[in-house]
């Protein structure tokens, strides 16, 4: 007995099919995939991370935009279209060819962590992203404990880690320029 492949889209269906859904997609090299809905603490976190970082690009008078959970990111590289719970693109928009409603440039992505999630936000995903030239900076949200994780590309073009989990350290984003008080980044979480 033979094993049934797959059918794999086009980036066209899905797109067709994104656009009516009442829930969000993401496009793997032909395999369109579901996302998991989200905990009250993941939402909480999405709204401190982009209105601390809507706050320090105002502060700092820069010409970076942040996005929220909306925006997609067409990753040519990998025939992907992800959705990351934030991002930051500084100077000018670069929209994808495919995707009118994707964009290809961020200098920084946020993802706030789940147990669901974890691995494949660290590993593939971190993978996918990679691949993007304008990428510098990587922030990983935990929702279950008070740590962040920022990876940044050095000018060696490798990346750093670093971990923050003490309440009163700022999570400072090099990229940006954006400082934020993990106690501010958790603020009105229930741990």
């Amino acid at each position: 007995m033979g094993i049934k492949k797959p059918k794999y889209k086009s980036i066209s269906t899905y797109l067709k099919a994104e656009s009516i859904s009442e829930i969000k997609h993401e496009f793997e090299n032909g395999e369109i995939l579901a996302m998991s809905g989200g905990s009250i603490n993941h939402g909480i976190l999405c709204g401190n991370i982009y209105s601390e970082i809507r706050k320090g690009l105002k502060d700092n008078t820069s010409d970076c935009k942040v996005f929220g959970s909306e925006i997609r990111i067409h990753i040519k590289e990998n025939n992907s279209i992800v959705y990351p719970d934030a991002m930051v693109i500084c100077g000018a928009l670069e929209v994808s060819d495919e995707d009118k409603n994707a964009v290809k440039n961020p200098v920084l992505i946020v993802e706030v962590l789940s147990k669901s999630t974890a691995n494949y936000d660290r590993g593939d995903k971190f993978y996918k992203y990679r691949q993007l030239t304008s990428f510098k900076e990587y922030l990983l949200i935990n929702q279950d404990k008070k740590v962040v994780e920022i990876f940044l590309k050095n000018e060696d073009q490798r990346w750093e880690i670093i971990r923050i989990s003490e309440q009163n350290e700022y999570v400072t984003l090099q990229s940006i320029d954006v400082r934020i008080r993990m106690d501010d980044l958790y603020k009105n979480i229930s741990l």
